[in-house]
């Protein structure tokens, strides 16, 4: 008997069903049965699941002789299941990477609820992912399993039957079934909550939900099978009339009611123009036959309940034309205000411009307005502290300011202090491009940090690459490097780079990278402390794994099964997991335990500190990481797209600074072999240092400000050789040598394969 028995009904979904289907039987959870219903479909839908069924025995085909809509297709589909839980997907949906054995894990730490809720997220036609707004109700803290009456707040989630894991015996024993028609989850979904003895939620995207393109033609008259909401709901009505002991809940289903009953007379994709006068006198008579006296409306609905009451389409459409009307009219008055501003600013900029310049100013930001960090947070620290008169502002949007010290002054980008910031200061030091507008005056000193070496393709050299490229404007790019005076570089590699793709008058420093100087400076306290508040369990190896960006994809790209991973590494290691910051999804929704999502810290030189090896693929952090002189493991298995989308300067796997997998399998021997942190790998890891470190000797942002604010020479801090240099050892030196025994047997040849990597020496 399967774990799950996964209910997919599927009518006029054949482009979707292939990905639909596919996102289920590549769950990482395996213990399951697809049961595939084709609603008499007239497309090639019942085709495609014979198709999967013939490939994979998990897949139990289901064939109606006649089309009776998705609530009888999934009835069919139950009566159909085996396994210890019913989960319903639309055939035009898919399941999350991992979304079974999450739910798995949640029902075994509930001890099998009746009903365990998930989060879902929005797929838009347009390749936009947007998360449902309804993370409050699915907090996992607090009892678990409970019931309904405890988080009554379930209810204001929408009222559907994907969002939810059905335990089988517990629907068989309540009857529930799905009746015809439209709204056919409502009727399913409320008894199902109602009745539940033990629900638990799970704050994971589970599902996402696809939203098609609306066509622009009215529905046909004909076509109104969203008016039957109103028997759905005598169904729902009739199911606590027939349990006293859920009377309670008729003031809630009442108002829930009226809040869908307005949500489709607002659709009006959903509803013909014709049928909209009828659904509204149907609406009223509903709510005269459930409304429950005495029972409070809240404020923000009252307008929502005297519209159903009265029932008047006329006073429905002349509400509707006035809230039309008032949304106009405050998007012209907001228009109006933005122009205001902008000119009252673009006044104060000028007249900022011709007061005098502040010598003992200087303006930071990084990465266009995100928080304290990079280049330019080691170089205004550094400005603080050797030259103590300096006074300092970060630009930064506001909800990055709590990553600022409280002794630099906190600047939100477009306003007056913004623009009387970059007026008046000295130095203006970035790792981005300044505003468009920026005028730089005689006197200011612009210092251009960067934000890394470049193993990628920068600058011009994207002019033949549109897809790295994307909307890059050339001329503003060239415009904003003839106001740099000085360009940091970390090794002569990236000095003849930048020079390429950055033409211009500005002087290249090659001081090292600002940001890398706390590798140097660290303590092994500093580690530990790190570690703890990470939650790294003492004697565990913490491997961060930090891929960079695709600019071919829209959303982070999910190479690796990271709790398959963990699960053939044993239980000594730690994955720490950190997105990219273009994006806005994290890796990874199961953090916690062994696997710890870090999207949101804001210093990934503080998660490098912590970790004891980094797996990556072609991100920039390797040469920063490399200073660390810990194990680099380079995970590239889409080396020739990505080098085709992007270009590259070097083949990394010609030169890498350590093993080198090309799939799942290889990266997982790599770590059971012991070769991530064997001879071969120190052997990379040496070349690599000395070509792409050279000057990382933890005093990079003090030549910067002792050049070119306090104006000594190049040698008053002279560079520290690489053999000198002492970076703080990772907590796992202590132990590391200790036999994993945890980690499976490899695959054969794996260390053949990885040992195949050649060493270079240099530049």
């Amino acid at each position: 008997m399967p774990r799950f028995s996964v209910i997919v009904p599927a009518y006029k979904v054949q482009a979707y069903l292939h990905e639909c289907l596919e996102s289920v039987l590549g769950q990482s959870y395996p213990d399951l049965e697809v049961i595939a219903v084709d609603d008499c479909s007239p497309d090639a839908c019942g085709a495609l699941v014979d198709e999967f069924a013939a490939r994979d025995a998990r897949v139990r085909p289901v064939h109606l002789p006649e089309n009776g809509g998705v609530g009888r297709a999934r009835n069919a589909g139950v009566e159909h299941a085996t396994g210890d839980y019913l989960v319903f997907l639309d055939g035009d949906d898919t399941l999350a990477p991992d979304a079974l054995r999450a739910i798995a894990d949640r029902i075994k730490e509930a001890g099998d609820p009746d009903v365990v809720v998930y989060d879902h997220a929005h797929s838009f036609w347009t390749g936009a992912i947007v998360r449902s707004p309804f993370l409050g109700q699915l907090t996992e803290q607090g009892p678990v399993p409970f019931r309904l009456d405890d988080r009554p707040g379930l209810l204001k989630l929408p009222l559907v039957a994907w969002n939810k894991a059905y335990r089988r015996e517990f629907a068989e024993r309540e009857g529930l079934v799905f009746p015809p028609g439209a709204h056919t989850d409502t009727p399913w979904t409320v008894p199902a909550l109602l009745a539940a003895e033990s629900v638990a939620t799970l704050d994971r995207v589970c599902v996402h939900h696809r939203q098609k393109r609306q066509h622009t033609e009215a529905l046909p008259v004909a076509d109104q099978g969203h008016v039957d909401i109103h028997e759905q709901y005598d169904r729902v009505f009739a199911f606590v009339d027939a349990h006293p002991e859920l009377t309670h809940w008729r003031p809630v289903l009442f108002r829930r009611m009226v809040d869908q009953l307005m949500s489709v007379l607002a659709r009006t994709d959903r509803l013909p123009r014709g049928a909209r006068a009828e659904f509204l006198r149907k609406s009223r008579a509903h709510y005269r036959r459930y409304r429950v006296p005495g029972a409070s409306v809240p404020l923000h609905a009252r307008l929502r309940h005297l519209l159903v009451r009265t029932g008047s389409y006329r006073t429905y459409r002349a509400v509707r034309l006035v809230s039309a009307l008032r949304r106009h009219t405050t998007r012209l008055v907001k228009s109006l205000a933005r122009s205001v501003r902008s000119t009252a600013l673009r006044l104060h900029y000028r007249v900022q411009l011709r007061l005098p310049l502040r010598a003992d100013r200087a303006v930071f930001t990084s990465h266009s307005g995100r928080g304290y960090g990079c280049n330019p947070g080691a170089l205004e620290a550094a400005f603080r502290s050797f030259v103590p008169r300096m006074r300092t502002a970060w630009v930064a949007r506001p909800e990055h300011h709590h990553t600022l010290p409280t002794a630099t002054a906190r600047v939100r980008p477009g306003t007056a202090a913004y623009w009387t910031a970059l007026a008046r200061s000295k130095y203006l030091v970035s790792n981005v491009s300044w505003e468009e507008r920026f005028v730089k005056r005689a006197g200011q000193v612009v210092i251009q940090t960067q934000h890394g070496t470049p193993l990628k393709q920068m600058g011009l050299d994207l002019q033949d690459r549109p897809a790295a490229a994307r909307d890059t404007d050339f001329t503003a790019l060239l415009a904003d490097v003839d106001t740099w005076d000085h360009c940091l570089s970390a090794n002569r590699h990236s000095t003849l780079v930048w020079e390429r793709v950055f033409p211009g008058g500005y002087a290249t420093l090659e001081t090292g990278q600002p940001r890398n100087d706390v590798f140097q400076q660290a303590t092994s306290t500093d580690v530990t402390r790190l570690r703890e508040s990470l939650g790294i369990p003492e004697g565990s190896v913490a491997i961060l794994y930090a891929p960079t960006h695709r600019d071919y994809l829209r959303g982070p790209r999910h190479t690796l099964d990271l709790e398959r991973v963990l699960r053939q590494l044993g239980p000594r290691f730690v994955l720490l997991v950190r997105a990219h910051h273009l994006y806005d999804a994290p890796l990874t929704h199961a953090s916690g335990g062994r696997l710890i999502d870090v999207t949101g810290h804001p210093s990934v030189e503080s998660l490098c500190l912590a970790s004891d090896a980094l797996i990556t693929d072609y991100s920039s952090l390797m040469f920063d990481y490399a200073n660390l002189n810990r194990p680099i493991v380079i995970h590239s298995d889409d080396w020739e797209a990505y080098e085709a989308a992007r270009g590259t300067y070097f083949d990394l796997r010609a030169f890498p600074p350590g093993a080198v997998s090309r799939s799942e399998d290889e990266l997982i021997d790599i770590f059971a072999t012991g070769h991530w942190r064997g001879s071969r790998s120190a052997q990379l890891r040496a070349a690599f240092r000395e070509r792409f470190c050279p000057y990382d000797d933890g005093r990079a942002a003090e030549r910067v400000v002792r050049r070119l604010v306090l104006g000594e020479t190049a040698g008053s801090a002279p560079v520290t050789p690489l053999a000198e240099r002492h970076p703080v050892p990772s907590a796992a030196d202590a132990f590391v040598n200790a036999p994993l025994t945890s980690v499976p047997h490899p695959h054969p040849g794996a260390e053949a394969c990885a040992d195949a990597v050649p060493v270079h020496n240099g530049s």
